[in-house]
């Protein structure tokens, strides 16, 4: 085992390098901490600036740091502490407060991506540039710099579709009765999913004012969170379609932070319908939603947002179709995206 003595002189390039790199990220993120900003500073972490700069400047420090002192160093000896650094700066966001899991967990691809690159241009600029006080200073203000250009620029706009089917081995009007309302949903029912390991809420119950169009559905959450669902299209033993709009005003903050906030700045859900289509045996539900995504990397974040809702869906389809079949919980046979099952 090695001795106290040895320990700091021979992890002494790690350690700080790996705590210059987390020093950055923390002051980034703690300057723009929600419960300190009033003026939608919070917003700036949702920006390639944060997102992607920030990383690739905590890998660029790390890296310079640590090659300072191991000139000769080969790329395994410091390849990997950028990530290092980034998930130690994770730990302490979720530690005190500045981020969920769920947060984390759509974050981390671009982070590590960053820091990597940040870390592999540092390692060609030392043998080229001998002036680290000058790249030390621009890590820590080019971030800086960037987000503040980029909040500036508005995000674009983009409407996004996720579709979902099942097919279910019942009559049209037995699954018509259990998707017009849907009463409560036992824990047991729900197949589970890595959406809700991760902290979004599950699927409840959706109570119905009453039939036809303009019929109110109200679709509950765990975690206090309501989605008011009014009908604009109403053909039984068809099609049910809705619009909806999320009652952000009384989700508690606990379940959602503000950055995956549904009906927040950046992501929202417009509408839902239910289609049903006459198969052999049965019917083919399909669900349809549409999604409104506002953020200067819309193709990354939609990846993770079609993500989700087919997943939430894919639970909704699982649970109807059990009901509908009179099945013990088993295998789904939902397909999301993909060829169904016959």
């Amino acid at each position: 085992m090695e001795s106290a003595q040895t320990f700091w002189p021979r992890r002494k390039g790690w350690i700080l390098s790996v705590a210059a790199g987390v020093v950055l990220g923390c002051l980034y993120r703690g300057m723009f901490d929600v419960r300190w900003g009033r003026h939608g500073d919070a917003a700036l972490v949702m920006t390639l600036g944060f997102l992607l700069v920030v990383p690739f400047c905590m890998g660029y420090l790390v890296v310079s740091t640590y090659l300072r002192q191991r000139a000769d160093a080969r790329w395994h000896q410091w390849f990997f502490l950028p990530w290092l650094s980034v998930l130690i700066t994770m730990a302490v966001s979720v530690a005190v407060k500045w981020e969920g899991a769920v947060c984390l967990v759509f974050a981390a691809p671009l982070m590590l991506l960053g820091s990597a690159l940040g870390g592999a241009v540092a390692r060609v600029a030392s043998k080229q540039w001998n002036e680290p006080m000058a790249g030390t200073a621009s890590a820590f203000a080019l971030p800086l710099l960037i987000m503040l250009v980029e909040a500036h620029v508005a995000a674009a706009w983009q409407i996004r579709a996720v579709e979902t089917d099942a097919l279910i081995h019942a009559p049209a009007s037995v699954v018509w009765e259990n998707i017009r309302s849907v009463p409560a949903i036992a824990p047991a029912e729900l197949p589970g999913s890595w959406v809700t390991r991760i902290g979004f809420p599950k699927p409840v119950a959706a109570t119905l004012s009453h039939e036809g169009i303009g019929g109110v559905r109200a679709a509950c959450f765990t975690g206090g969170v309501v989605f008011t669902e009014t009908i604009t299209r109403w053909q039984p033993d068809e099609d049910l379609r809705f619009s909806i709009r999320a009652n952000t005003e009384s989700i508690p903050t606990t379940t959602l932070d503000e950055h995956v906030s549904i009906g927040g700045a950046f992501f929202d859900v417009l509408d839902g319908e239910y289609r049903l289509e006459p198969r052999p045996g049965g019917v083919l539900l399909r669900l349809v939603s549409h999604e409104r995504l506002s953020t200067h990397f819309n193709p990354y974040a939609g990846l993770w947002t079609d993500a989700v809702m087919r997943s939430i869906q894919g639970e909704i389809l699982e649970v109807i179709r059990k009901r509908c079949e009179g099945a013990q919980p088993g295998e789904s046979r939902i397909r999301a995206g993909l060829p169904v099952l016959r």
